[in-house]
């Protein structure tokens, strides 16, 4: 495993009680980080604090995404906790099942959007003051490859994905002068505990299309997430990089 230098440095990650959020904690606990943990399931939380915590010094929010006031709030107290927030990693997503458009409830595509999207401008919008204030700061939104092509089946995932695209170029631009650095990745699927909340059918489409053959674990999206957060990002912002073992085209 390559060392990345994460010594002294505070990093949030939404969604870090499961899947690829919890390996990213992992791999900045192991980096010398500070980790906060932000999650919407407070039991799931205190275990992976504690299973955690033999690695660094893990803080754990209950915050519920959607909600602005929860996402200040979080904020806030990790602030108050560990003085400083110096890297925001959105992993935080739902995929809302699978259906076509057409067909998908009206209030399941509302609230993919609401997690995967509005969730992540909210994060953003309480953290970013922060790290301006203090000259320093780096953001990783996962997106996903399905943000570029669009998946049958999954129009709401797939906007939600694309909008985040969207967000990560904006906003990077935006902070270019500030040394707050914003990029995303997009990762084909892992095999995590969200293909519990797909069909079998999408499943298969996924794994069919990826070049490799297989699907992405969660330590290797962590390993190039928390380079990402670090200061040997240096000159990359609003940038998209490739998690889909060969099916992105570009």
């Amino acid at each position: 495993m390559n060392q990345i230098d994460l010594k002294d440095r505070v990093m949030v990650v939404t969604g870090g009680a499961r899947g690829i959020g919890y390996a990213v904690a992992q791999r900045a606990l192991r980096s010398g980080a500070a980790v906060a943990l932000w999650d919407v399931d407070g039991e799931r939380l205190e275990r992976s604090r504690s299973e955690l915590s033999a690695l660094g010094p893990v803080s754990v929010v209950k915050v519920e995404l959607t909600d602005e006031a929860s996402v200040e709030a979080a904020a806030l107290k990790t602030v108050e906790t560990h003085g400083a927030i110096h890297a925001l990693v959105n992993s935080a997503g739902i995929t809302g099942g699978n259906g076509l458009t057409w067909e998908l409830p009206v209030d399941m595509w509302r609230r993919v959007i609401e997690v995967n999207l509005i969730g992540c401008y909210l994060t953003c919008r309480a953290v970013v003051p922060h790290m301006i204030a203090q000259g320093y700061g780096r953001i990783v939104n996962i997106a996903s490859v399905a943000g570029k092509e669009g998946n049958p089946n999954a129009s709401h995932y797939s906007a939600s994905k694309a909008g985040l695209i969207g967000l990560t170029k904006s906003l990077g631009k935006e902070l270019a002068t500030k040394n707050v650095l914003v990029n995303a990745v997009t990762p084909a699927a892992a095999k995590t505990e969200i293909f519990d909340s797909m069909s079998q059918q999408h499943i298969d489409y996924m794994l069919a299309k990826i070049p490799m053959n297989r699907f992405l674990m969660p330590d290797e999206a962590a390993s190039l997430i928390v380079w990402l957060t670090s200061e040997d990002c240096a000159f990359s912002t609003g940038s998209v990089f490739d998690l889909s073992g060969g099916r992105a085209t570009y």
